[in-house]
């Protein structure tokens, strides 16, 4: 308003006033794994302010993940290593001081080393790898062992070739189509070219059998269709891991009907015979 004196009245003229500037309300940064127990929720809507909790959504959450067998949030466990609290405390601490963050996670891992860091369990030698006869559509893949299997060794080697299977099956293993690790190492920004990878000639992993296992012996019958190369390359790679981290395989042969002391006529546990699903 600006007042103005006219015939001797003074009078006020209207003028328009500048709107005024929003200011943006910080957001509040929440880690992750952590929520308060109650959220305040405020919507303006004709001049009124609707304030609302959460507690009957929490609950809710809190009933489904009871149904699927999970830790409720802010539940932790011996072994929940993925909400632990003093994980969540030094990430609060790196956005204020990040040097400070890196020294408590070191001081950390030198405490629970011996839990971090797992003493590798497999043979110091190169596993023998040879083929013999090796049909892509219909052939054995053999493997003979440092020792015999225990439990958790079977399951670590099931693991490995349904994985392996899964991969192929869908297609994952094509060398037809390795548009990124083809590029040249000084690449600072990879190109992918989706034309060219729908284009590229499929690759499908046909059909697996039932892991055999006989004493320190075992066998699976494969039907890989298509004679893709880096399939085999997967499975090499993961086995070497597995030979030098974990448990010693003294010799994969790809092919061939016989192996060394192999017995088919031994279709009993109490022979040292048995079959695992893949």
């Amino acid at each position: 308003m600006l007042p103005t004196l006219l015939g001797g009245y003074l009078t006020v003229s209207a003028l328009p006033l500048p709107l005024p500037t929003a200011t943006a309300t910080p957001r509040t940064r929440i880690l992750p794994g952590l929520r308060p127990s109650s959220r305040l929720v405020a919507r303006r809507s004709a001049g009124e302010t609707v304030h609302a909790t959460a507690t009957e959504e929490e609950e809710q959450e809190w009933k489904e993940l009871q149904e699927e067998g999970l830790p409720r949030r802010g539940q932790h466990t011996e072994d929940d290593h993925d909400h632990d609290p003093e994980i969540a405390d030094i990430m609060g601490d790196y956005f204020d001081d990040p040097k400070k963050a890196q020294s408590r996670m070191e001081e950390r891992i030198k405490k629970k080393r011996h839990k971090i860091v797992q003493a590798k369990t497999g043979s110091p030698n190169p596993m023998n790898v040879v083929f013999n006869k090796f049909d892509f559509s219909n052939s054995y893949i053999w493997f003979e062992f440092h020792n015999a299997l225990l439990p958790k060794d079977v399951k670590l080697i099931c693991d490995a070739l349904r994985s392996w299977h899964i991969l192929g099956r869908l297609g994952g293993c094509n060398s037809m189509n390795m548009q990124l690790s083809q590029l040249s190492l000084d690449c600072k920004r990879p190109t992918y070219d989706a034309l060219k990878a729908a284009n590229a000639t499929p690759t499908s992993f046909y059909n697996i059998g039932d892991l055999e296992i006989q004493e320190n012996l075992a066998r699976v019958w494969v039907d890989i269709g298509i004679q893709d190369p880096l399939l085999l390359d997967v499975l090499l790679n993961s086995l070497a891991t597995i030979n030098s981290d974990h448990l010693g395989i003294k010799e994969i042969q790809f092919g061939g009907s016989e192996f060394q002391s192999w017995n088919d006529s031994l279709n009993t546990e109490e022979a040292g015979y048995s079959v695992h699903k893949i």
